[in-house]
């Protein structure tokens, strides 16, 4: 399909629609057309619509549109164990559940919205070394080398397969930063120090290596997924000492950063019991409650909605299989039963974190922040001196 420039002022318009872009954003986004990055079958998805497939081949039309307009392109599913092909029934759509259980995506394109967003905090400069965690298709890295310079980026993918065609990709565009296949926990440090660290995968723990390999003064911008509610962009800047301090300034959600997956869910020792607590006070609650909640407990939540109007509410531990809780949420209910596999109680620590927030005057998610130190990280309330978790 001709007309490129064209798509690409439609995307930076509806991508500016949702935030302003800087200049050197939209340049970017001019010079590095996204098409490049796509492969001709994938899966196109949303926050509001089912993910749907689009294929170059037999519907141009729908590929073009997925393409240029706010959306993520899914590329790898299961870290490459399931073809995006398999997963495609007869009536054109994907079909993402087996009876063993949900199929996961493993890599993507991320969303321009979030893909500019990062960005602008991570607010790269001619001649900023970068060390990018997540190569991906390969096309933030080319808006990096376009924002940076290419021979001042460097980007580490974990899966060859992923890292192959994303080499692949950035050759065909002409775009040559350095790409290493590896551990992005582990960083890069033959090419340290770095000016900006560009996370483009969910952590749970900063790990201190990328502290200790960006420079004072340096800036890292990643994806803080607790996976409790709403997840969030973070930013930190080095300090002399070895240390790092940031906040979090907005929403963001990734894919988990493979060494900080959540532990399987096993059996274990069952309880019941009810709460009068209603469910949606814990599921509907403000990003601000979300983020206080993962720092004081480190757990993580889930959410499904049920026929008939209900939904079920999951509260899970992250490091522990088998730890986990569920309260089932009904219309007309007075109180609710609490479920739960495993001897931590996940419910109580849950809701008393939630009330401590209120107690707290319901603070934002601007009003918390983080300090990593070599010792692990701590989130706070206002000020370092506020430890909550």
């Amino acid at each position: 399909m001709a007309n490129v420039a064209a798509r690409i002022e439609h995307l930076i318009d509806e991508v500016a629609a949702i935030d302003d872009l800087s200049e050197p954003v939209r340049a970017a986004l001019r010079a590095v057309p996204r098409h490049l990055f796509i492969p001709p079958l994938a899966l196109a998805a949303h926050s509001d619509k089912a993910p749907w497939v689009i294929n170059r081949d037999t519907d141009p039309k729908r590929w073009w549109g997925a393409v240029y307009s706010d959306n993520s392109i899914v590329i790898q599913l299961d870290d490459g164990a399931r073809p995006i092909e398999s997963v495609i029934g007869e009536d054109g759509a994907p079909h993402l559940k087996t009876e063993s259980g949900h199929i996961d995506y493993s890599s993507s394109n991320s969303a321009p919205s979030t893909v500019t967003d990062f960005l602008q905090l991570l607010d790269p400069e001619p001649g900023h070394r970068v060390l990018e965690i997540g190569t991906g298709t390969g096309w933030t890295s080319a808006l990096l080398s376009h924002l940076a310079g290419e021979h001042n980026v460097t980007s580490i993918e974990v899966d060859a397969a992923v890292a192959e065609q994303a080499a692949k990709n950035l050759s065909d565009a002409g775009i040559q930063p350095h790409l290493i296949v590896g551990d992005g926990a582990a960083g890069h440090p033959d090419r340290a120090p770095y000016d900006r660290m560009h996370v483009t995968c969910g952590i749970r723990t900063v790990p201190y290596a990328w502290i200790e390999q960006t420079r004072p003064g340096g800036v890292i911008v990643a994806p803080w997924c607790p996976n409790f509610g709403t997840n969030h962009a973070l930013r930190l800047i080095v300090l002399p000492d070895g240390t790092a301090h940031g906040r979090f300034p907005g929403f963001a959600s990734y894919m988990m950063l493979r060494s900080q997956r959540p532990a399987g869910a096993d059996d274990g020792t069952e309880h019941r019991f009810r709460t009068r607590i209603d469910p949606r006070t814990i599921a509907y609650a403000p990003p601000g409650a979300d983020l206080a909640i993962a720092a004081m407990t480190g757990l993580r939540s889930d959410t499904k909605r049920l026929r008939g109007g209900g939904f079920r509410l999951w509260v899970l531990d992250p490091a522990r299989a088998g730890q986990w809780a569920a309260v089932t949420w009904q219309p007309e209910a007075d109180d609710y039963e609490i479920y739960q596999v495993g001897d931590r109680p996940l419910w109580d620590e849950v809701t008393t974190a939630y009330f401590r927030w209120v107690v707290w005057g319901e603070p934002g998610r601007d009003r918390f922040g983080m300090t990593v130190t070599p010792d692990g990280q701590q989130v706070w309330l206002d000020t370092p001196q506020q430890v909550i978790g």
